[in-house]
């Protein structure tokens, strides 16, 4: 991964790289080693990015220019997510297809894929302390961005992901315990689309039981 950011200008000249070791056993969930690593970096963009991603030949120059041409309030970009209207949105080459560019990009979006994700240093976005696993944080840096009152946005940055995502008891697990902080966070119920699943951010018991049978529905 590292080998094919440095080839396209992600040198170090502009880039530091860190890392979360769990190779001898998991020292750090992603919510936990996300927050850990955003808070000692020192960049004005904070690449948030599994270790499985290559890139190909969009490197840095492209990226810089895709990120100015946001709006000024933008928080956390990436190349892949879902739009309030629940369109899919992304521009990747991955096992489910090569060279794949969905929809008119750049476009906001209220969910982002963790394969790849960008986030402003100046917003001051961490991923949910209450919050653990390795799955949804790129949904819940668009939420707590909605809260700070900046955007989320798919842009043109064409990479290969060699995993196709996995969804599994882990998945369920997280998502539940998502589902009900949002909610609560929130104080209403709320529903939502993500690339891998449909989120209803429970509010309250009544919402706490539609958002279980929902998942229920979908294992």
């Amino acid at each position: 991964m590292r080998a094919s950011f440095e080839a396209v200008g992600f040198d170090a000249g502009c880039t530091e790289y860190r890392h979360i070791d769990n190779a001898g056993g998991n020292r750090a969930d992603a919510y936990a080693g996300l927050r850990q690593m955003i808070g000692t970096a020192r960049g004005a963009y904070i690449i948030l990015c599994h270790q499985d991603v290559r890139l190909i030949e969009d490197g840095a120059a492209v990226l810089r220019a895709r990120l100015a041409a946001l709006d000024p309030g933008w928080a956390v970009a990436g190349n892949a997510g879902v739009t309030a209207e629940g369109r899919f949105v992304l521009r990747i080459s991955d096992p489910h297809g090569e060279n794949r560019h969905v929809g008119t990009l750049p476009a906001q979006v209220v969910s982002l894929d963790e394969n790849f994700l960008v986030l402003r240093s100046d917003s001051l976005l961490l991923p949910s302390a209450e919050l653990g696993g390795f799955h949804l944080y790129g949904t819940d840096l668009c939420l707590h961005a909605r809260l700070a009152g900046r955007s989320a946005w798919v842009v043109d940055f064409h990479l290969r992901h060699l995993s196709p995502g996995r969804v599994d008891a882990g998945f369920f697990a997280v998502q539940k315990q998502f589902e009900e902080h949002w909610g609560a966070r929130l104080g209403r119920t709320e529903k939502l689309r993500t690339l891998a699943t449909r989120l209803t951010l429970a509010a309250g018991p009544l919402g706490r039981v539609i958002a279980a049978w929902h998942r229920s529905r979908r294992r």
